[in-house]
């Protein structure tokens, strides 16, 4: 094991290899308040990558109802019982991540899942954090029984368990964009990196009897286009581009923008230690400091709060980088706020999107003198 410094924890970490961070790292942030569970970007996923015989079960893309969902089944509360008490001083995790509290002989700790884990995808889908056969003397409003939908894609680590775990070495982190991804003709199948990976995103193929997982579209990103769940999202809830550390982040870098200048964009279980680049927005309506600061680390009720300032119209440049969200299939690597307008410019400097921070309402009569009729929205 060496040190690496994990900017996530806040603190130098155990890892079984050198940092080697890429020459720019793929990312991408899901704003948990506009998912609607309409699963639009789990078919899509599956419809272009997950479709052949052995892929029936896979889903690389997965939208879980939490608190209560889980695909593979318990993933999360299996990962958490394994890694033992965690805590947080600040914004520095002192507890363990899945490396540092490897038992000897062992890279990280680690369960391996099961067929019949992944039989219920569904689970729990909509249940609320509290049964409804609690007798409940008052109604909190809007609601004290929440659930909120959490989208789930591999998170294309900068330490990833997978990687470190493959005695094949078959799984690799691409430098020009640190996607992971898997070189099937090495892989032979041990299914160690299932075993290893905490968030679950490696899934075996019976048929052709090698690992597969999410290849962050590839093709696509390297032609300048969003993965095709990013772009088929109905809730435009999500955001792709790359993602800087804090010493390199740039602030007109819309993702760098919502992860380290605002830092409204947080990863899913950070004292994991992989330091995964999918980041999420919490939910707002979620009042357990402690579920969230479980979920997403100490800065999710600083984040819930940015945001909500964001919408109440006081912070234009963070409305901007969030109405960026599926606004165009390009990546954006720029932005701007100009007006009352948010432009996005690609790579190579082309203007791809401008959209208005506000859409004009217009209110007409209720009845059409020129068609005379009578309208059933007159807005």
């Amino acid at each position: 094991m060496v040190e690496v410094m994990n900017w996530q924890l806040n603190r130098m970490m155990a890892y079984p290899y050198e940092e080697a961070r890429p020459i720019r790292q793929a990312a991408a942030v899901f704003d948990t308040n506009k998912c609607i569970g309409c699963q639009t970007c789990t078919m899509a996923c599956k419809t272009c990558w997950t479709s052949g015989h052995g892929q029936e079960y896979m889903l690389w893309n997965n939208v879980e109802t939490k608190p209560w969902g889980s695909y593979p089944l318990a993933w999360d509360v299996r990962e958490l019982e394994l890694l033992g008490p965690q805590h947080w001083n600040g914004d520095t995790y002192g507890g363990k991540t899945i490396f540092e509290a490897a038992p000897q002989g062992k890279k990280n700790i680690g369960w391996q899942p099961t067929g019949l884990d992944y039989a219920y995808p569904n689970r729990g889908e909509d249940e609320v954090n509290v049964t409804l056969t609690v007798k409940r003397y008052h109604l909190k409003l809007p609601h004290d029984m929440w659930f909120f939908y959490l989208p789930r894609i591999c998170n294309h680590c900068t330490y990833p368990a997978c990687l470190q775990a493959c005695t094949r070495q078959s799984i690799y982190k691409r430098q020009e964009d640190g996607i992971v991804l898997i070189d099937q003709e090495r892989c032979r199948g041990y299914r160690i990196c299932m075993e290893a990976c905490p968030y679950k995103k490696i899934f075996y193929n019976h048929t052709t009897r090698v690992s597969e997982k999410c290849v962050m579209c590839f093709p696509a990103v390297e032609d300048g286009i969003q993965p095709r769940c990013m772009r088929n999202c109905i809730g435009k809830i999500r955001s792709f581009g790359f993602v800087g550390t804090p010493q390199t982040a740039r602030p007109d870098n819309p993702i760098d923008f919502l992860v380290h200048v605002r830092k409204v964009a947080l990863p899913l279980y950070p004292q994991f230690g992989l330091e995964p680049n999918v980041y999420y927005i919490p939910p707002v309506h979620v009042e357990s400091d402690e579920f969230l600061t479980m979920l997403f680390g100490p800065g999710a009720r600083a984040a819930i709060n940015t945001y909500q300032n964001a919408m109440e119209g006081n912070d234009p440049e963070l409305l901007g980088a969030l109405l960026l969200a599926v606004s165009t299939d390009k990546i954006i690597s720029r932005f701007k706020v100009e007006s009352d307008s948010v432009i996005g410019w690609a790579d190579n400097g082309d203007e791809v999107v401008r959209i208005p921070l506000k859409v004009p309402i217009i209110e007409r009569s209720a009845f059409d003198e020129n068609l005379k009729v009578y309208r059933y929205n007159i807005t």
